[in-house]
């Protein structure tokens, strides 16, 4: 195929083709901003662009010196952490297997905070009453066989009067499939005499149903007259109560004081009662209950005198675990019975 003849650009045609209307388009988009920010800046006069501030602004001034201050800080803070950490690299270096842990390192191995437990108000080693001694006085024995018999029947009264547990089984006899044919029989004979005595009216009057009656003008307004009088005996009783009650106001001012003193010596008592608690057994920390060991006190008959021919009792390994699991360091567990 041949080329397409070229047509000549000398022509008024491609004139008016080849013409750009780039800067009329640009004018009125300037002048569509202008209307819409109010006006052109080119015609406004100076005064209304520019202004002279002769306020001190004070407190620019000292933000800006604050920031300069707390970043100087911030740089002298940065230098002397840096120079420490050399340091202490150096220190490591020179002594073989020491373990320093990096503060600074946000890593695996950095360092957790452990929460520090509270004292406990049990002391660790206990003194018991002199009644529980090898050779004991006494007067000081017979006290101390007096509380271990109150702590066994503490024990006991707890278990005898204490609520019974639910049985997991409950006693009865399985009916069989034709006995129970027979019950369905006899409950639908019942309801069959029921429906039969309300028929013939001998069924309770209660049971009866109740017919409207017509209520009559003047019985309607008896009803009206005797409720507005219901209503303004409510009101009069109410005011009454009312000059009642702002008369005992002396009288409700002291109650409230004496309310107030008994919850005030609730309040004392119960701190008291949670001391006290504390000092006999520790905080629940775990599924069982702490159970206390029982006194280790001699029988008159086992009481010799003489170190040689004294029983063996506890060991010092219970005793030691007894007193951790009452001041709270160890959670107590389960008692293991041998089999």
């Amino acid at each position: 195929m041949g080329k397409k003849a070229k047509s000549s650009r000398k022509g008024k045609k491609s004139w008016r083709a080849n013409i750009s209307t780039e800067d009329i388009e640009e004018y009125f988009e300037n002048n569509t901003k202008d209307a819409l920010s109010g006006g052109s800046l080119s015609n406004a006069p100076s005064e209304s662009l520019f202004y002279v501030d002769k306020s001190r602004d004070l407190s620019v001034k000292r933000k800006i010196e604050k920031s300069r201050e707390k970043k100087k800080q911030a740089k002298k803070n940065t230098k002397a952490v840096t120079n420490h950490k050399n340091d202490d690299d150096q220190k490591d270096e020179g002594v073989p297997g020491s373990s320093t842990i990096d503060l600074w390192d946000a890593g695996e191995d950095a360092v957790k905070i452990t929460k520090k437990l509270k004292p406990s108000v049990i002391p660790a080693v206990e003194v018991e009453p002199p009644g529980c001694s090898f050779n004991p006085a006494h007067e000081s024995h017979q006290d101390a066989l007096a509380l271990a018999v109150a702590d066994e029947m503490q024990k006991i009264y707890r278990d005898e009067l204490g609520p019974e547990p639910v049985p997991l089984t409950v006693p009865g006899e399985v009916i069989d499939e034709e006995e129970k044919y027979f019950l369905d029989a006899d409950g639908e004979d019942n309801d069959d005499q029921n429906e039969n005595l309300i028929e013939n009216g001998d069924a309770d009057p209660e049971k009866r149903p109740h017919k409207t009656k017509l209520v009559t003008r003047v019985e309607m307004n008896r009803r009206i007259r005797r409720k507005e009088q219901l209503k303004a005996e409510a009101k009069a009783k109410k005011v009454e109560e009312l000059s009642k009650e702002i008369d005992s106001l002396p009288d409700i001012l002291q109650e409230i004081a004496k309310d107030d003193e008994e919850k005030h010596k609730r309040h004392l008592r119960r701190i008291v009662a949670k001391k006290e608690r504390l000092k006999a057994c520790p905080p629940r920390l775990g599924k069982h209950k702490f159970v206390p060991a029982p006194l280790q006190v001699l029988l008159s008959e086992e009481k010799t005198g003489s170190l040689r021919q004294l029983k063996g009792c506890c060991t010092l390994v219970k005793d030691r675990f007894k007193s951790l699991e009452k001041r709270g360091l160890v959670v107590p567990s389960k008692k293991s019975t041998g089999k």
